[in-house]
């Protein structure tokens, strides 16, 4: 059995900026040039759609795999989803991986018209539709077929323990965040050293038997490299933890130095945290590029 802290690496880039049809394209062949192991698609107004999108990445590229990172799940009903993520395999010949989590962005669903229900009844309806697409898919009957033969394997984000009680119930994959998104104007809210301790050893708890089974993934908020590090200390600075303030380049959701510092960062998380599967948003993508071809 291959235990966390040697799990291989996989590379993941989040892309956000909006554009145009050739310059999508351009950028997922960027990304797949560079090394990455996964695209992923956001799932925000104003954003493009996920599913056609990754669709359009799948026709662009040749290897990469391709995620939702991640869903907002309470914008879907569960049945119809299975069949746009069914749908999505397929077409890509099984390079899916769903990404799914309970949105927090109020401004969203009330533009959308969606109810913004408690942090509770939001965990609610993942596990519910987490486990609609485990049952639908399971079945053998189910159309359309996914391309994976159990269906796209379940990525879960989040950080509470309602939420990471699901996510060991039924997620493939779980995404630690290592920040609070800054909306509304506000700062990030890094999480430290000790924090994701915690949260890495609850989750293991709570796995049991599968903890060496279920990859982990944390999403880096920014890759800063030695000239940038005084201006990154200044913004984030005064908001880091505690127990980092003093080392910002051992907080989990950042990666600061040169590409062999860098990597030598990741392989430290890798042993401490069991990182294995590294996301960063499309503002990273270009630096993130040299510390992977380190670490390949």
């Amino acid at each position: 059995m291959v235990t966390a802290s040697r799990r291989k690496f996989r590379f993941g880039v989040t892309l956000l900026a909006p554009a145009t049809r050739a310059e999508w394209v351009e950028k997922c062949r960027r990304a797949e040039e560079l090394g990455y192991d996964v695209v992923g698609v956001a799932d925000h107004l104003g954003l493009p759609a996920p599913f056609p999108a990754m669709i359009l990445a799948a026709e662009a590229t040749e290897r990469v795999r391709l995620t939702t990172f991640v869903l907002n799940v309470p914008f879907y009903n569960p049945v119809l989803l299975a069949r746009d993520v069914a749908t999505a395999d397929r077409f890509t010949d099984g390079r899916v991986e769903l990404g799914l989590g309970a949105g927090y962005v109020r401004a969203e669903f009330e533009s959308a018209g969606i109810a913004f229900e408690s942090g509770g009844k939001r965990v609610e309806q993942l596990a519910t539709t987490a486990e609609t697409l485990r049952r639908l898919f399971a079945d053998p009957e189910y159309q359309p077929r996914p391309a994976q033969p159990a269906g796209p394997p379940l990525a879960i984000a989040g950080w509470g323990d309602r939420l990471l009680r699901v996510a060991a119930e039924y997620a493939d994959i779980v995404a630690l965040p290592g920040a609070a998104p800054a909306y509304n104007g506000g700062p990030l809210q890094f999480v430290g050293l000790d924090a994701t301790d915690a949260r890495v050893a609850y989750l293991r708890g709570l796995l049991g038997a599968r903890a060496e089974e279920v990859e982990l993934n944390i999403l880096l908020q920014r890759v800063v490299p030695p000239e940038e590090r005084s201006a990154a200390l200044e913004q984030y600075g005064p908001h880091l933890p505690a127990d980092v303030a003093d080392r910002p380049e051992e907080l989990p959701a950042l990666l600061i130095g040169t590409p062999k510092e860098m990597a030598r960062q990741l392989e430290e998380r890798r042993e401490r945290f069991g990182f294995s599967y590294v996301s960063v948003l499309e503002s990273s993508m270009e630096p993130m590029g040299a510390v992977i071809e380190q670490l390949r």
